[in-house]
């Protein structure tokens, strides 16, 4: 398409490249450090399907995303709370944590990266990983072995 082309043009005919980044593999890399301590607090408190998201190439405002459920508010109140505590200890205080009382949501920003807790059925209904397919997914390593981040995601 033109260079010139107006953006209505360029929306209506999306091109192939933007396509195949939108699928790109899963990145093997190691994680910053305090998004390791978030995913081991989230990990200690059973979180379901950890992915984390690489967001440098395309968003200004953060550079992860953690995302990982829990199976009832309870569990993502304490999901929430260890990440919260595991940083603090690591000397890291989140800038803003939302949705702690409602449970459905919790977001804990810490700038460069931001943890998402979800319980699951609100994260199947707004489905980040879908939103942001752009993104890089990082390849996690539970427990000894190397678990592709795309086969974390559900498949309903």
């Amino acid at each position: 398409m033109k260079q010139n082309s107006t953006v209505k043009e360029q929306s209506l005919n999306p091109q192939p490249i933007a396509r195949a980044h939108a699928q790109s593999e899963p990145v093997r890399e190691e994680l910053e450090p305090r998004v390791s301590v978030a995913l081991n607090a989230a990990l200690e408190k059973k979180a379901i399907e950890p992915v984390v998201l690489d967001l440098r190439e395309i968003a200004s405002f953060t550079d992860f995303f953690l995302i990982v459920s829990g199976a009832n508010e309870r569990q993502v109140q304490a999901i929430a709370d260890e990440v919260y505590e595991s940083l603090k200890k690591s000397g890291s205080a989140a800038a803003r944590v939302e949705g702690h009382k409602t449970a459905e949501w919790i977001l804990l920003d810490y700038g460069d990266f931001v943890v998402h807790v979800f319980e699951q059925k609100a994260r199947a209904f707004y489905d980040l990983e879908r939103l942001w397919r752009e993104s890089k997914r990082i390849t996690l390593t539970l427990e000894g072995n190397a678990t592709e981040a795309s086969s974390l995601r559900r498949d309903s």
